[in-house]
This record gives C-alpha cells, sequence and structure tokens, in this order.
C-alpha cells in the first residue's frame, strides 16, 4: 500500500492535516493542497483558483493518482457564499476532475470526501439548495440563501456538505468509478476541534449554539480521531467499500434519527 501519490485538500489544517500526517507516516507521497504550507497554493473559493489548483494537480501527479481526500472546507461565521464555493464547488472539481487519474492508478484508487453530520442534524436544509448546487447552479443556491438572514451561513453549510454525500452515493456505485477501480465514499464528522470549529466557538451568535449541541460521548472530536477513519477507507481493507457515508459524531445522528435508518428498498 506504500508508495501512493495521494491528493489532500485543506491539507494545512484540522483533519486534512491530520490526515496527511497519517498517510505520509505509512510511506504515501501528498500533494497538498491549501492557501499555506502545501504543494499547490490556492484559493478554492474562486474559480479560477479552482481549476488552476486542478490543472496543477494534474501536473504534480504525472496522469496517475491513487488516492484523493477533499477536507478543505468552511463554516459558520464564514459568508455564506465562500462556504459554498469552497466546500461544495472545492470538493466537486477535484472529484469530478480527477476521476481519470484515479482510474489509472495500478491499485484500486480510493477517494474519501468529507462531509458532515449537518446533513442529517441540522433542520430545514431547502432541497431546492441542495438541487441547485448538484446542478452546479451557483447563482441560484446563493439566491435562495438571500432572504434567510441569519439561518444563511448554517443553511450554506448544511447544504454544501449534503451535496457532497449525495455526490458521493450518486456516483461510487456506477461504472465510472466502481467499475473503473475508484472507491468513492465519505465521512461525516461532528463537531471537531479544528480551527474551523475554534472561530465558531468564539462568534458571539455561533458560539452558543455549537457550545449546547448534543453530543451524546460529550465533548467535541478530534482531528486525528477522524483522519484514523479516513486512513483506514484509504487502505486495502476498504476495497469492498463503496458509496458509504460514516458517521464519526459521538452518536448525534443515532440521536437524531435512531428510526429513520436503515429502511428497506422499497421496489
Amino acid at each position: 500500500m506504500a508508495d501512493r501519490t495521494i491528493v489532500v485538500t485543506g491539507s494545512a489544517s484540522g483533519i486534512g492535516a491530520a490526515t496527511r500526517a497519517r498517510l505520509e507516516a505509512g510511506g504515501d507521497t501528498v500533494i497538498g493542497v491549501d492557501l499555506r504550507d502545501a504543494e499547490i497554493l490556492c484559493d478554492l473559493s474562486t474559480e479560477a483558483g479552482r481549476q488552476q489548483a486542478l490543472a496543477d494537480v494534474r501536473e504534480a501527479c504525472g496522469g496517475t493518482l491513487d488516492g484523493l481526500v477533499t477536507s478543505a472546507g468552511l463554516g459558520p461565521p464564514i459568508d455564506s457564499s465562500l462556504i459554498l464555493e469552497v466546500n461544495w464547488f472545492g470538493t466537486e472539481v477535484f472529484l469530478t476532475g480527477l476521476r481519470d487519474e484515479l482510474a489509472a492508478s495500478d491499485g484500486v484508487a480510493k477517494v474519501v470526501a468529507v462531509s458532515s453530520n449537518s446533513t442529517t442534524s441540522s433542520p430545514n436544509t431547502p432541497d431546492e439548495l441542495v438541487d441547485a448546487l448538484l446542478a452546479l447552479d451557483g447563482d441560484t443556491a446563493k439566491a435562495l440563501l438571500e432572504p434567510m438572514a441569519e439561518f444563511a451561513t448554517q443553511l450554506a453549510y448544511a447544504g454544501s456538505k449534503t451535496a457532497v454525500a449525495r455526490l458521493v452515493r450518486r456516483q461510487a456505485p456506477t461504472p465510472e468509478w466502481a467499475g473503473s477501480g475508484i472507491r468513492l465514499n465519505a465521512v461525516a464528522p461532528g463537531a471537531t476541534m479544528t480551527p474551523l470549529l475554534q472561530a465558531g466557538l468564539d462568534d458571539e451568535t455561533f458560539g452558543p449554539a455549537i457550545k449546547n449541541f448534543p453530543v451524546p460521548t460529550g465533548g467535541f472530536g478530534t482531528p486525528d480521531q477522524i483522519a484514523a477513519w479516513i486512513e483506514m477507507m484509504m487502505s486495502d481493507d476498504a476495497d469492498f467499500m463503496a458509496g458509504s457515508i460514516v458517521f464519526i459524531d459521538g452518536g448525534t445522528d443515532a440521536m437524531v434519527r435512531a428510526d429513520d435508518w436503515p429502511r428497506t428498498y422499497q421496489m
């Protein structure tokens, strides 16, 4: 499993940095993508920045990738438009744009997208918002958030992470992914003590809500706890894993929707 080349977005801090450390400790070569302290320096909040980053990654990997972890993300109290740009469009561009390079891997390529348990624990996320993101219609998505005032940032976060999860579920079992030797999965972390979470805790508006958010096991997760699962999902042990969304959230998702899953498929 060693000597793989893996791209990690958001590699300079938080979950991305912890994932990078674990992968490199296992012998992998990591191409980091971030605003700073990375091989590929870029701003994923702009279309030009995303396209340049994609081109730079393609050049750096020489046409072949063994793995991808999309960890770059923003959250409250950051502006809702920036959250959509980085969390959704900054993830989608790599998932879609690097599929051919992943399919060229000599082994079974692994991809882990970082979603969130806000996909199920954040109430009233508009379906229209998620649908607009999946249609790559950023203008409509941003317009939907404009009248939502103080809820816009949280809805942008939950909506962007829901779009990531749905993309994973829709694409993972297809011939272009599973049939091409790529295993696409996602993690859905709960509140994890990263610089992003700390910024939310420090905010007068969002801080109290974050502190009071129910976590049955108590406290917040650590980046390394999330990275440990990503590391496993990037390993040979995950060859039979495709389209899974793994909740690592101290039991919040189970508490919120104990009876909503699993449900049998109705023909």
